[in-house]
């Protein structure tokens, strides 16, 4: 049923083409809201939470998905705030709330006496994109990985991660989540990374894609061998894969702190297109 006020309510399988059309303005800023519709049908109980549509005359204007991750669809800092309002309703379950950065911001704004102090927020993080062949050379020696290669690279995953969030992911009991989350993506074909001497010294992921665009994550080389091009010369070989067997445009997004990494990714030819921000619990 609509909100009486706002005009918000829950989305379902009836809503998937509206929800894709709506995606489809942006569809690579968009990719993770897309690729979940697309996986879940917008099914709540393969959602493993909601997703809200906002209407005006009918029309789905926006969106927020909510779920571990909280993230908005095409929203203005009024959808924004609107969605904010009915979050309050209820107690805060997402772990990371991530997006563009006005909306999360204004999101932000309304819920943060309520949902309490997060851990960390990152307000500063450049989209980056690449339509194209890479600037530099792709390196050869990285390949998709198999089954084969879980066990060397699991611990390079959990560094990464740990470096990245500052919270290892195996710990309090979450280590066999996260190796099955792993072995998913090297089943999907989505995980690509360079060895040497049974030694992970680049790695990258898939996290999400769809028809338009897939976004990158996980990007990491040990931190011993930084400063050798291995980023540069990883993520072409990396972007050079994925353009040809999975989506056409490569995303991913960035600190804007980490000055090594956005050169890297500049070397490659990714260009920034938006600003990101994160808020971690």
């Amino acid at each position: 049923m609509l909100s009486t006020r706002h005009g918000v309510r829950v989305l379902g399988p009836t809503d998937l083409a509206a929800f894709l059309d709506l995606t489809g303005r942006d569809p690579v800023v968009n990719v993770f809201a897309d690729y979940r519709a697309r996986t879940t049908n917008l099914e709540p109980r393969w959602l493993g939470g909601e997703v809200w549509g906002r209407f005006r005359d009918g029309e789905l204007v926006a969106a927020c998905h909510l779920g571990a991750n909280l993230v908005m669809v095409e929203a203005t800092d009024e959808d924004a705030r609107v969605f904010a309002e009915r979050a309050l309703t209820r107690r805060r379950s997402v772990s990371t709330i991530y997006g563009l950065q006005a909306p999360v911001r204004a999101f932000w704004d309304v819920v943060a006496t309520g949902w309490g102090r997060p851990r960390e927020a990152r307000w500063c993080q450049p989209h980056l994109e690449i339509a194209g062949e890479p600037a530099v050379a792709p390196d050869p020696r990285v390949r998709r990985t198999t089954r084969d290669d879980l066990d060397v690279l699991f611990p390079a995953c959990v560094a990464m991660h740990t470096e990245e969030v500052g919270v290892p992911p195996d710990q309090g009991g979450g280590a066999d989540l996260y190796r099955t989350r792993v072995s998913q993506l090297i089943s999907l074909g989505w995980s690509f990374a360079r060895f040497e001497d049974d030694r992970v010294v680049f790695k990258a992921e898939v996290a999400y894609a769809s028809p338009h665009a897939a976004q990158v994550q996980g990007v990491w080389v040990p931190p011993d061998l930084r400063g050798q091009g291995l980023a540069a010369a990883g993520m072409a070989a990396v972007v050079e894969q994925v353009r040809r067997d999975i989506a056409p445009v490569v995303s991913l997004y960035v600190n804007g702190y980490n000055t090594p990494a956005r050169a890297a990714y500049a070397r490659v030819g990714f260009r920034e297109t938006a600003t990101f921000a994160t808020i971690m619990f």
